[in-house]
């Protein structure tokens, strides 16, 4: 009757855990692949790097100056970030970038073909020294998918594609209508040139891709241009040429403004003149039908003439008054001594002299009567001659005085008249005044008009962009692309990772036991301990030698030791049946050599070859095999004719499986199984079963029943790990006694045991490549 596993020796297991150093010892078992693919991945460098051509790194810089920038307290704020800094930089960055600028530099140099000299390795790019120059007239859709190949015949004629066709002349070809120009004398010695046409939008945007405009520092308006070009001159043509469009731009803007200005002056100025020309016309036609040459003088005039005519008339008066007073002192004057009147005006000498007659007399009579009587004939005289004169003065007075009544009629009808004249200058002052005001105005404006269109053309002529050139373009020494050490670089990790993603691969796809956590995931059984994989294991089965020292050695050791969590009773014999799931998994080699290990610690050891399907052990023995287990089952022969000890060892004999029968299963269910065994506990201490597997055929779960102990053979990279979810099942069911896992064949570094190098702890192999053995 079958028990409950016991398996004690699961409380010594390690949990399980990543173990980095059996997984880096898989890939250095494989160093040989890693430094092959490395070596191809480098050559593989080495020819890449030969068809690349050098890329260069071509830069300018161009000052925008931004009066917006600076440190003013304005802009105190902005230099904190607290508010959105002045846009201008970034805007002229965007207009730097415009397909617009880099469509005009295309035009302009004609970068939409692509002009090459092959060589052996890649077509190097030519610009200044490609000997013609194409220009596409009316292309075809051909030309932006073929290479054009131009060999030169002599100067006049060149071959396109191996079809001639003149110079300098339009030419219909298959790739549309073309025009090739001639940039140096052409002979049949110059070197083909071979040039490829982009479309044009894709030709502006290919190189606005491979350019980068970027202020030197967040504050700067000084912006640096790289364009990256694998011809330097070429590079440096483009970038010169888009800051000249950059510049022409900027004044063509400024300019649009000063072009409208001058338009709009130019036509006001035809307007004004216009009506102007009407206004005067105006002024003239009033001033010539009103007699008006200029009003201002002629009303000065007029009031010049009134005051004359006023001063005129009041020397009249005056003399008039005059005149009466002179009428008044002769009238009134009889005998009698009076004052003479004044004659101020009068400048008449008939009445001056005969007044100053009259005074001369009364002067004289008034001597005369101070000496004489009045009767005296003397002062009758004087008095006689004076009443004469009173009467010539008075009749002179009168004369006078109707020449001047006449004078002031006359002046004061004048004076009247221009009185008149007077009054209506104001009127027409004021209608003049609005006729002149309008032309006064259009005049202003035209004049205004005139001197802002000369200031507008001023400063149009004198516009200049708002960016200066601070670095020309010009382009670095050394290629910026390839980076030769960075791509021997990657080829390198590529050439590594090849080997790596291939052992991956394998071990993903593949479905056989690798390392112990493939074991530990798939199933609960103990592992009692592993072997790792030597070259001894392909000489001889037979390892296990006295005083040996070696890394396979400490672990059959260390199986025998692990074998006492197995025993029931330490007095009583035990058996141990090893299986495995299919054949090669080493089920024969443990067996045998924890055997021999067991009998050279004075164990009485025999070895039972039951596989009686392919025995093995014999043949790697060296035994006769004329009599065995077959014969003992049919009841042929005993356990003493059977039993054969094996050469080396003391207290070590095998009992080899006899002639192979045709019916192993059912020799194995024979009643003589459980003798041969009980008699073998009598005998010996340990009876090892080296079993058929039992992913083939049912033989082991025959012999299971007997067995203290099994012991399941997992072989590394052999054992598929389906069979190990069908041990599971077996362990689960406990078809097997104390059913435990020896791992068979770990590569060194899987081990989960054994990770340090036993060999050199223990010394190693001599020269003949044995095992040391000692005591």
């Amino acid at each position: 009757m079958v028990t409950n596993p016991y398996t004690p020796y699961q409380a010594y297991e390690i949990e399980p855990q990543l173990n980095v150093r059996a997984i880096l010892m898989r890939y250095v078992r494989n160093w040989p692949w890693f430094v092959l693919t490395l070596i191809l991945a480098l050559a593989a460098a080495y020819v890449y790097l030969l068809y690349q051509p050098p890329v260069y790194k071509v830069q300018a810089s161009l000052l925008i100056k931004d009066e917006k920038k600076g440190i003013s307290g304005e802009s105190l704020m902005k230099e904190m970030d607290i508010f959105t800094p002045s846009k201008v930089v970034e805007n002229e960055q965007e207009i730097l970038k415009s397909f617009t600028l880099m469509n005009r530099v295309v035009n302009s140099l004609g970068l939409d073909v692509r002009y090459y000299h092959p060589t052996s390795t890649f077509r190097e790019e030519i610009y200044t020294e490609s000997p013609i120059r194409l220009l596409v007239e009316e292309p075809a859709s051909k030309l932006y998918k073929e290479t054009l190949e131009f060999t030169f015949i002599d100067s006049k004629t060149i071959k396109l594609n191996g079809h001639p066709y003149p110079v300098n002349q339009s030419i219909k070809t298959p790739y549309g209508q073309l025009r090739v120009f001639a940039r140096k004398p052409l002979n049949s010695k110059l070197e083909p040139v071979i040039a490829t046409v982009s479309a044009h939008a894709a030709a502006v945007e290919g190189y606005l891709a491979h350019l980068t405009v970027e202020p030197t520092a967040k504050q700067s308006t000084v912006l640096v241009m790289t364009l990256e070009e694998a011809v330097p001159d070429k590079g440096e043509a483009i970038l010169n040429q888009l800051i000249n469009e950059y510049n022409k731009e900027a004044i063509v803007d400024k300019n649009k403004e000063a072009s409208n200005t001058l338009t709009f002056i130019e036509d006001r100025l035809a307007l004004i003149s216009g009506e102007l020309s009407t206004v005067e016309k105006e002024v003239e036609l009033y001033k010539s039908t009103q007699g008006i040459t200029d009003l201002s003088v002629q009303a000065e005039t007029f009031l010049l003439s009134v005051k004359e005519n006023d001063t005129q008339l009041n020397e009249v008066n005056i003399r008039l008054s005059g005149l009466a007073d002179i009428e008044r002192y002769i009238q009134n004057q009889s005998n009698e001594k009076g004052v003479t009147p004044a004659t101020l005006g009068l400048s008449d000498p008939i009445l001056t002299g005969l007044l100053t007659r009259m005074t001369e007399l009364e002067l004289k009579r008034e001597e005369v009567s101070r000496t004489m009587s009045s009767n005296n004939p003397l002062l009758q005289s004087l008095d006689s001659q004076l009443k004469a004169m009173k009467i010539s003065i008075n009749e002179n007075i009168q004369t006078i005085r109707q020449q001047l009544t006449s004078s002031r009629t006359q002046l004061a009808v004048n004076n009247r008249r221009m009185e008149d004249m007077i009054r209506t200058v104001p009127g027409k002052e004021r209608a003049l005044l609005n006729i002149t005001r309008q032309q006064v105005i259009k005049n202003g404006l035209y004049t205004y008009l005139l001197q802002k269109r000369e200031e507008t053309a001023l400063s149009a002529a004198s516009t200049v962009s708002d960016s200066r050139l601070v670095d020309a373009a010009r382009t670095g020494n050394e290629p910026i692309k390839p980076v030769k050490r960075m791509i021997f670089l990657l080829f390198g990790f590529f050439g590594l990772l090849v080997p790596v993603g291939i052992i991956a691969a394998k071990d993903t796809l593949n479905n056989r036991v690798l390392r112990r956590a493939d074991v530990e995931e798939a199933t609960q059984i103990p592992i009692l301990g592993e072997v790792v994989n030597s070259r001894q294991m392909t000489i001889d089965n037979l390892v296990f030698k006295p005083r040996m020292q070696s890394v396979i050695g400490e672990q059959i050791r260390a199986l025998r030791t692990n074998l006492q969590f197995l025993r029931s009773d330490p007095h009583k014999p035990q058996v141990l049946l090893f299986t495995s799931s299919i054949s090669g998994e080493g089920k024969s080699f443990i067996s045998l050599n924890l055997g021999a290990s067991l009998a050279l610690v004075d164990r009485k050891t025999v070895i039972l070859e039951m596989d009686m399907r392919k025995p093995k052990l014999h043949k790697s023995l060296h035994i006769e095999n004329r009599a065995g287990l077959s014969n003992y089952l049919i009841g042929d022969a005993t356990i003493d004719e059977l039993l054969q000890p094996i050469a080396g060892y003391e207290n070590y004999f095998i009992i080899t499986a006899g002639p192979l029968p045709p019916n192993p299963s059912e020799l194995l269910s024979s009643p003589r199984l459980a003798q041969l065994f009980e008699e073998l506990k009598e005998r010996f201490d340990y009876v090892l079963v080296d079993s058929p597997p039992i992913g083939l055929v049912t033989d082991s779960q025959l012999i299971a029943p007997f067995a203290d102990a099994t012991m399941f053979l997992v072989r590394h990279d052999h054992t598929p790990k389906n069979y190990i979810r069908m041990v599971d099942t077996l362990y689960k069911e406990q078809r097997f006694q104390k059913l435990s896992i020896i791992l068979n064949g770990v590569g060194e570094g899987e081990s989960y045991y054994y990770n340090y190098n036993y060999s050199d702890y223990y010394g190693g192999p001599d020269k003949q490549g044995r095992v040391d053995s000692g005591v």
